[in-house]
C-alpha cells in the first residue's frame, strides 16, 4: 500500500474532529457578531452585557434578550 494513502486512510477520522469544533466555533463567533449588531442597530438604549464568547460556544444561541430581536 502506497504510504501517502495509508496517512491518508488513519488520519482522516482524528482530522474530522478539530474540523467540527472549528465549525461550532465559527457559528459561536458569527452569533456573538450578530447579536452585536442587532443590539446596535434594533435596540441601542436596552441596558445588557453580552456575555463571552464561551457562552456561545456552549449554546449556539443568541444571547440577546427577546425584546431586542428584529
Amino acid at each position: 500500500m502506497n504510504a501517502g494513502i495509508f496517512l491518508l486512510m488513519t488520519t482522516g477520522f482524528t482530522l474530522a474532529e478539530p474540523m467540527d469544533d472549528l465549525k461550532r466555533d465559527t457559528k459561536a463567533l458569527e452569533l456573538f457578531l450578530q447579536d452585536k449588531d442587532d443590539k446596535k442597530r434594533h435596540c441601542p438604549k436596552l441596558k445588557w452585557n453580552q456575555p463571552d464568547i464561551s457562552v456561545y460556544k456552549k449554546t449556539l444561541k443568541s444571547q440577546l434578550p427577546t425584546n431586542c430581536k428584529k
